[in-house]
């Protein structure tokens, strides 16, 4: 999923304190917010933007490309199926602690109408100098700046510190696409990585994985196929056997999605796999991938 500058995006909840908050730094990269919705509050303006009691409202009223959701947990089913039913092709999910039939529900619509979700538990996307959806510090020069590196990453924390490392390197990125750390996910490894593949802005790939799950075994086939360079860590290959990691999708099982594994796959794939993040840098280096960002002061 790739959201652009010229993409309306509608805000879900605008009216709380995180809709409220990120709106306005969301406006701050570009992104072309066009309407909020938060059933009620219908009639206000948030940061210059009209709110709507409904989806179904805002959808008339305005082109929209896209919903970012600022909902509870528990809201979260009914508002990504809104979305759907008001006919936007591209939702973002930032909750976590969604209940697992509530997610393979509003999955299931979504599928089933045509429409993309980035997420659950997502920190949203970034294509700098263009947008910043969700609730990643797309402002911020010394984090992201215009590039050609694509990278792709479970975790919204490391995504932050590789994109950092990125420009502290002097590389920039072409997108960042957060895809969550739960279990069940809207937009998989492999499906970003297809996206990256396929944008024209992409010259290389970094992809944040972490154990547990299957998604970046998955996508090493991709990886060998498109012969774009790529650069892959692997967070939690020194974590103790049995022990409870962050993300409710690093779940290891039966040897299946450990870092060992991962690791294998992505390196048969013909990926550079590093063991820190800030070996990141070098290994694009290696590989021949130019710079494109000036370097962090």
């Amino acid at each position: 999923m790739i959201i652009t500058g010229d993409d309306g995006v509608l805000v879900q909840g605008i009216t709380g304190k995180q809709g409220r908050f990120w709106t306005e730094r969301m406006q701050a990269c570009g992104t072309r917010v066009v309407a909020g919705v938060s059933p009620g509050r219908g009639g206000q303006r948030i940061h210059e933007v009209p709110v709507y009691d409904s989806v179904a409202e805002a959808a008339v009223a305005h082109d929209i490309a896209a919903s970012v959701l600022f909902v509870p947990p528990l809201r979260a089913r009914t508002a990504v199926v809104d979305a759907v039913e008001a006919g936007i092709g591209k939702v973002v999910c930032l909750a976590e602690h969604i209940p697992s039939h509530d997610v393979m529900a509003m999955l299931a619509a979504a599928r089933a109408a045509g429409t993309r979700v980035l997420g659950p538990n997502t920190a949203g996307l970034v294509v700098p100098g263009e947008a910043s959806v969700g609730i990643m510090p797309g402002f911020a020069p010394n984090i992201f700046a215009k590039g050609t590196v694509g990278v792709v990453s479970r975790s919204g924390s490391l995504g932050t510190l590789v994109s950092m490392d990125l420009i502290t390197s002097g590389y920039g990125q072409s997108a960042f696409i957060g895809i969550g750390g739960d279990p069940i996910l809207g937009t998989t490894t492999r499906e970003a990585i297809a996206t990256l593949v396929d944008h024209d802005g992409t010259d290389a790939i970094v992809v944040v994985g972490e154990i547990g799950g299957a998604m970046e075994e998955d996508a090493a086939e991709l990886i060998a196929a498109s012969g774009v360079p790529t650069v892959a860590f692997i967070a939690g290959r020194t974590a103790p056997p049995h022990r409870r990691m962050g993300h409710a999708g690093a779940i290891v099982t039966a040897g299946a999605g450990s870092g060992e594994s991962k690791v294998a796959a992505l390196r048969a794939a013909g990926a550079t796999v590093v063991d820190i993040p800030s070996q990141i840098g070098p290994a694009l280096a290696a590989l021949e991938v130019m710079p494109t960002a000036r370097e962090a002061a």
